[in-house]
Parts: C-alpha cells; sequence; structure tokens
C-alpha cells in the first residue's frame, strides 16, 4: 500500500497571492523612484524622502503633498490635500477589518498598510486565512519595493541634474500613471474631470496648493460609497 500524498492545503492556501503581491512590489517600485527624485528636487533631503515613504506610505498623498510645497505652497496646504486623498483609505479599512481580527494594537499597526492593493488582494480571496496572507504578503510587498525605490531615487536626484534628464516631469508622470486605472468607469472620469476643473479654474485666485484641496474635495464628494455598485478598490497603481 502506497503512503498517502500529503494534502494540499497549506500550498494552495497560498497559491495566487505570493505571485500577484511581488508583482504589485515591482509595479509600484518606478512610481517610487520618481517620489525619492520629486522629494530632492522640491528642496527634500534622503532622510525626509524615507521617513515620508516610511511613515505615511500612501503614494498619491505624498507626491501630492511634495507638489504642493514644490510649488511654494504652505505646510498646510501641502498636509490638508494630502489627507483629503488620503481619506479613502478610511473606506478601505472598514473593508478589510473583518479579515484582520485581534487585539487593538494589532488593529492599529495593520493599519499602516490598509492602500489600494492590500485592500484589493484581501478583499479577492475566498477564506479568511487566505484574506488575511494576501493581506500582509502584499503589504510586505509594496512597503519594501515602495521604499527601496524611494531611497534609491532620493540618493540619485541628490547627485544628478534632475532638469538636465528631464526628471523635473516626473511627478506629473507619475501622478497620471497613478490616475489612469482610477477612472476606467463614466462616473470616475466624470468627478475626475470635475475636480480638473475646479483645480484650474480656483488656482489664479487661491494660495498655492488650495486648487489641489479643492479637486480633493470634489473627489471625495463625487465619489461617495453608495452611489454606485462598484467595488470602492483601485486594482492598479502605486500604494
Amino acid at each position: 500500500m502506497g503512503r498517502a500524498k500529503p494534502s494540499s492545503k497549506a500550498t494552495d492556501d497560498w497559491s495566487g497571492i505570493i505571485g500577484p503581491a511581488l508583482g504589485l512590489g515591482f509595479a509600484v517600485f518606478a512610481f517610487g523612484l520618481s517620489f525619492g527624485v520629486m522629494c530632492i528636487d522640491a528642496g527634500g533631503s534622503v532622510p525626509k524622502a524615507m521617513a515620508m515613504s516610511l511613515f505615511v506610505f500612501t503614494g498619491a498623498s505624498q507626491f501630492s503633498a511634495v507638489s504642493v510645497v514644490a510649488a511654494g505652497g504652505s505646510a498646510i496646504s501641502a498636509v490638508a490635500g494630502a489627507l483629503i486623498l488620503a481619506s479613502r483609505n478610511a473606506v478601505y479599512g472598514v473593508a478589510v477589518a473583518p479579515s484582520l481580527a485581534g487585539s487593538l494594537p494589532y488593529r492599529l499597526f495593520a493599519s499602516q498598510f490598509t492602500i489600494d492593493e492590500t485592500t484589493g488582494m484581501t478583499l479577492a480571496q475566498d477564506t479568511p486565512t487566505r484574506s488575511r496572507r494576501a493581506y500582509w504578503v502584499t503589504a510586505a510587498s509594496i512597503y519594501l519595493f515602495w521604499n527601496l525605490a524611494t531611497f534609491i531615487g532620493a540618493v540619485a536626484g541628490s547627485n544628478i541634474d534632475t532638469e538636465k534628464y528631464g526628471l523635473d516631469v516626473a511627478f506629473a508622470a507619475a501622478f497620471v500613471g497613478m490616475l489612469a486605472p482610477l477612472v476606467r468607469s463614466r462616473r470616475a472620469r466624470r468627478v475626475a474631470a470635475a475636480g480638473a476643473v475646479v483645480c484650474i479654474a480656483a488656482t489664479p485666485f487661491v494660495p498655492i496648493g488650495a486648487g489641489i484641496i479643492g479637486a480633493a474635495l470634489v473627489a471625495l464628494v463625487g465619489l461617495r460609497p453608495g452611489t454606485e455598485r462598484a467595488a470602492p478598490v483601485s486594482k492598479g497603481g502605486p500604494a
């Protein structure tokens, strides 16, 4: 009598998690490089760039804050715009909470990594065990790649002429890259267009950075939950 084959349950619980999580990590690497370079170009330093990526860890908010500071805006405008953009993560937190049951310190720690990609990977799983594993594997992959890329970009930005090599436009290119996966639906495109109109119209008349805050408020209202049957998660873009 032959020996029974070992159960594949352990293997099955990891299938379809590690590969996609690593893929998402690779995908955000280029955006992390751009952020590191832009942070230096805006007058920051390698430690400041790393502090943002390590402790803020949400790409759109980081890019927004740096762009406001680079344009001469106030710290208040930079922080306000970044917070509004990051507010969507609160919705994601509600969505993934059932998969991250545990003590309050554990959940507070987990909240640091609640972003588009970790939410999407978590909600795509069919069992609580796979959901939890997907969350943490994706979080580890993106956190590692994002911070490594930020460091490389910041060091490079400190030692090269960003304007000479055209890296001064990397922010705009990176932001367009982040926006593309988020405007696939007709409703999202309408909200994006409305936000752009508000920002462009307000910019000549308000302090630097206030136009971005206005556009973010338009998006926050226009994309509020409950008015469209769609998952509140972006399946692409950086952290």
